[in-house]
C-alpha cells in the first residue's frame, strides 16, 4: 500500500535540491557569527508549578518546548531535553530539568522532526496517565515506539479534554526522521481553549461579552521579573495558539478569524539563509505580521536561542524582531520575551455579579 504524502496549503513546496543544499553549506563557511549572547537563564518556580492547579501559566524550556498549566491539565509542547542536536550542542540548559517537570497530563507533538519531537525525552515524560497527541499519521510510527495512549488529529479537528478544547491547525512546514518517510506525516500547530457548553446568549449577556472583547489584554513588560502575571479580562483563561513550526503562510489569519487569540507562541529563529528557510521557517519580521493576522494580543517568541539549526544568532533575531516591531507601532507590552525557565502568569479577573 503506497504511503500518503502530506502537503502544505495551496500544495506550497519546501523541497531543496542537493545543489542548493551544497551553496547553503558552501556559504555558512564564509560567515563569522557572534554567539556570546545567550537566553537568560531564570531560576524556575518548582514549588509553586508543582501546587498550582488553577492558575494558567507559561514556562519556556527552550526552542518549542513549553511546559503549560491551562484549566488544571499539565501540558508540554515539543519536548526536547536533548543536550546535542546533531553535531550542535545545546547553547543553554533547558529551563526546567526533565526530572522537576510535574506529572503531565497532555503532550502536544506539531510535527516529526528531531528538534521537535525527541524520544528520550518523551520516555523520561510520559506516565500511564499521559495523552500524546499527534498530526495525522504520526500515532503508528508512536505506537511501535511503545506510546500506545495516542491520538492522532487532522487539521481543524479537535478533542476535548475535562474543561479544555484542542484543535489543531494548519502550519506550512514539511517533516522527516529517516530518509523514507519524508512527508508521511503532518505538521501544524494547536489552539488550547475552554470548552464553553453551547448557550443561546440573552441581549444582556451578549452586550457583556462585546465589551469583553473589547477590552485590552493586559501585559506584563519584556524585562518583567520571573512570576510576574498578565490579566486576561475574559474571567477565564486566554485562547493560547502554539504556531509549531512554519514559514510564512496564509494560515495566520484563518486561525486568526476562527479564534479568539489571546496569547500566540511564535517562532523567530532559523531563518538564514532566507532563501532556503523561506518556505520553511518565518523571519522576524514575518513572525509579527502573522501574530497581527492572526489578531492575537499578546505573542512570546520561541524557536531561537537553543539550537544552532541555520545561520541566524539568537541576537540577531531578537534585535530584527526588536525593530520591526517599532516599525509597526506594536506596544512593547505586546511582545513578552522570556527567558529559560521563566513562567508567565496569567490571572483570570473573575466576572462581576450583578
Amino acid at each position: 500500500m503506497p504511503k500518503i504524502r502530506y502537503n502544505n496549503i495551496d500544495n506550497v513546496s519546501t523541497d531543496k535540491t542537493l545543489k542548493e543544499f551544497k551553496q547553503w553549506r558552501e556559504q555558512r563557511r564564509s560567515k563569522m557569527k557572534d554567539y556570546s549572547y545567550t537566553v537568560p537563564k531564570h531560576p524556575p518556580e518548582l514549588d509553586y508549578l508543582h501546587a498550582n492547579r488553577a492558575e494558567t501559566t507559561i514556562t519556556w524550556i527552550g526552542h518549542s518546548t513549553f511546559f503549560i498549566q491551562y484549566h488544571g491539565l499539565n501540558i508540554v509542547t515539543d519536548p526536547v531535553w536533548a543536550e546535542k542536536m546533531g553535531f550542535q550542542r545545546r547553547l543553554g540548559a533547558p529551563g526546567i530539568p526533565i526530572q522537576d517537570i510535574p506529572p503531565l497530563d497532555v503532550i502536544l507533538i506539531s510535527h516529526s522532526h528531531y528538534d521537535h519531537l525527541h524520544l528520550a525525552s518523551l520516555r523520561k515524560l510520559v506516565t500511564a496517565k499521559t495523552l500524546l497527541i499527534v498530526p495525522d499519521g504520526l500515532k503508528r510510527k508512536m505506537v511501535r515506539k511503545g506510546f500506545h495512549r495516542c491520538h492522532e488529529m487532522k487539521w481543524w479537528e479537535h478533542i476535548t479534554l475535562g474543561g479544555i478544547k484542542i484543535t489543531f491547525v494548519p502550519a506550512q512546514h514539511w517533516t522527516r526522521r529517516t530518509l523514507f518517510d519524508t512527508n508521511t506525516s503532518h505538521w501544524g500547530g494547536y489552539v488550547l481553549e475552554q470548552n464553553h457548553p453551547a448557550v443561546v446568549p440573552s441581549e444582556e449577556s451578549a452586550a457583556t461579552s462585546e465589551d469583553h472583547d473589547s477590552e485590552k489584554f493586559r501585559a506584563a513588560g519584556t524585562n518583567a521579573p520571573s512570576g510576574s502575571s498578565t490579566d486576561h479580562p475574559s474571567g477565564g483563561p486566554p485562547v493560547i495558539y502554539f504556531v509549531g513550526d512554519t514559514g510564512y503562510f496564509q494560515g495566520f489569519k484563518t486561525i486568526g478569524e476562527r479564534f479568539d487569540i489571546g496569547i500566540t507562541l511564535m517562532p523567530i529563529g532559523a531563518y538564514e539563509p532566507e532563501w532556503f528557510m523561506t518556505s520553511q521557517h518565518v523571519t522576524p519580521e514575518e513572525a509579527l505580521r502573522g501574530f497581527v493576522e492572526t489578531g492575537s494580543q499578546l505573542m512570546v517568541p520561541m524557536h531561537y536561542g537553543t539550537f544552532k539549526l541555520a545561520d541566524d544568532t539568537p541576537k540577531e533575531a531578537l534585535d530584527r524582531m526588536e525593530v520591526e516591531r517599532e516599525r509597526l507601532g506594536i506596544n512593547e507590552e505586546r511582545i513578552r520575551v522570556l527567558g529559560h525557565g521563566e513562567t508567565l502568569r496569567i490571572r483570570h479577573e473573575e466576572s462581576k455579579q450583578d
